[in-house]
């Protein structure tokens, strides 16, 4: 389903490209939460749960977003520090893995460094 423009808030939508090729290289780098992905994804074991979550948006927060998803979780996230946002993590996170810049299908995300 794709999102609506009211759905999601980044800087730009177009560096989901990049982020979604570093949100791979992440998840690489974190086998613990690709193992959960792998052992409960078709048990959905968050189906039902409604998570909003405030992190630091970088692409290995989008891996922790993108599994609470693929285990069943409604998920809607906001950056907590207008600092540390990986522009191209919350424009991927918001395209999804599945999505397109002009379908975006992902998560709604609200998070650009150096928000006000």
């Amino acid at each position: 389903m794709a999102l609506s423009t009211s759905d999601f808030k980044v800087a730009d939508i177009e560096l989901a490209g990049f982020g979604r090729k570093e949100i791979t290289l992440a998840e690489h780098e974190m086998p613990g939460l690709m193992a959960l992905r792998g052992k409960y994804a078709d048990e959905q074991p968050l189906a039902g749960a409604r998570i909003a979550g405030s992190l630091h948006m970088t692409v290995q927060t989008a891996v922790l977003i993108e599994t609470l998803v693929a285990l069943g979780a409604d998920v809607r996230w906001v950056s907590c520090n207008i600092f540390s946002t990986q522009d191209h993590a919350a424009a991927a996170v918001a395209v999804g893995p599945n999505g397109a810049m002009d379908a975006p299908s992902g998560t709604p995300v609200f998070a650009w460094k150096g928000e006000t």
